[in-house]
């Protein structure tokens, strides 16, 4: 029911304004009686939604590191009840006891944003974002008015996010109202994993999958569309795939791992049967794109990532004009990466034994500037802004 509430508000804009203006008010009168604590720190991640991407990688990094001893560690989710996180105390979004613990807060971090769509902050809060990717598709104010992807009416409060690319920073400092010296410029801490594993960890992971050893993965992960909808609010994700053709043509060399973004609420049906695997509930996509030897998808930002890597993508843009169309984009991701509007295509040159890296490798150094120690820096930017 608050997952359906939470989707009428974001997609129906006068009910969001009339949220945005009462509540606004109404966290902001509150924050003349709270008192700030110069020891607490709120994490969520996607808003709430998970315990994973770049704020559990600083979480985890923090928990060790002697600077951050005596810190009071907040995690807030939608269903607190599902997690148990060591060192921390979980808390619910949405709630009273929410608003007051992050106008409490010293600093917030976050991939995405604490404001639940509100206009406030703390009196004395520190807010990090680790933003949660780079953009294929428009964002913030590049978005048109008529697009149904939600796009808050708060100014964005940010004081340091982080980059993993110069041509990152030049659009979010543009769309999201954000300084360009306030970018730490040095990666996705989530992403310090990709460049840093081992061939033995690998396989450690595959096994831990149920993925076979003497296979080739394919990492399936497209982005969601805000324009499809079921029931006036939920997005679906049903692409144009046949999975018993892909297992007839490529199960002798390969298996399929299929993940859906979590907007999608409704998504294609997998079959576990040997050859595709329906990840889209696994917590840790970065333990896929490891386990992965070649990604396919379409507009979505996990192409920066797994660039890092430096192994074989493909595009598979079979509504490039429709999509397009409805929602904008920075370039056009066919003239970087090989790939195919059908399935078809894109099974021929899984078939061959597409093995490209060069494209992949430009990719990343046309997009990818910075990686491999993000937690760190991260770490050491927190404690010199806070005065630990």
């Amino acid at each position: 029911m608050k997952e359906k509430l939470a989707n009428i508000i974001k997609y129906f804009k006068w009910i969001y304004f009339v949220y945005y203006y009462s509540f606004s008010f109404f966290i902001n009168f509150l924050k003349l009686f709270v008192k700030p604590d110069d020891k607490l720190i709120l994490f969520n991640s996607f808003a709430g939604r998970k315990y994973d991407d770049s704020p559990k990688a600083i979480y985890e990094a923090m928990l060790s590191d002697k600077r951050f001893q005596g810190y009071k560690f907040v995690w807030a989710f939608h269903h607190p009840d599902e997690f148990d996180i060591q060192g921390a105390e979980i808390i619910k979004t949405d709630t009273i006891h929410y608003f007051i613990t992050a106008l409490k807060a010293r600093v917030w971090i976050t991939n995405s944003s604490v404001g639940r769509g509100l206009n406030f902050k703390g009196k004395n809060t520190f807010y990090f974002n680790t933003w949660h990717g780079t953009p294929i598709k428009l964002m913030g104010s590049d978005i048109v008015s008529t697009n149904q992807s939600f796009r808050t009416k708060s100014k964005n409060k940010t004081d340091i996010m982080t980059s993993q690319g110069d041509f990152e920073t030049a659009i979010f400092s543009r769309v999201f109202g954000i300084p360009e010296g306030h970018f730490l410029c040095c990666g996705l801490p989530r992403n310090d994993r990709l460049s840093n594993y081992t061939e033995e960890y690998r396989s450690t992971l595959k096994k831990k999958l149920g993925i076979p050893s003497d296979k080739k993965v394919i990492l399936y992960a497209p982005t969601f569309r805000e324009y499809e909808k079921e029931n006036g609010s939920e997005c679906v994700l049903l692409p144009p795939m046949h999975l018993e053709q892909w297992k007839k043509e490529l199960a002798d060399n390969y298996v399929l791992l299929f993940r859906a973004h979590y907007e999608v609420s409704k998504a294609m049906e997998v079959k576990e049967d040997g050859f595709s695997y329906d990840m889209s509930k696994y917590p840790i996509l970065e333990d896929l794109m490891i386990a992965a030897d070649i990604l396919i998808s379409d507009y979505s930002s996990i192409f920066f990532d797994f660039s890092i890597m430096g192994k074989p993508m493909l595009h598979f843009t079979y509504d490039y004009e429709k999509y397009s169309a409805n929602r904008g984009m920075y370039f056009d991701i066919r003239e970087k990466l090989d790939g195919s509007h059908d399935e078809q295509g894109v099974i021929r040159l899984l078939k061959s034994g597409y093995s490209d890296t060069a494209k992949a490798i430009a990719f990343r150094n046309e997009f990818v500037n910075y990686y491999g120690n993000a937690v760190q820096e991260s770490l050491d930017c927190i404690i010199k802004h806070i005065g630990g």
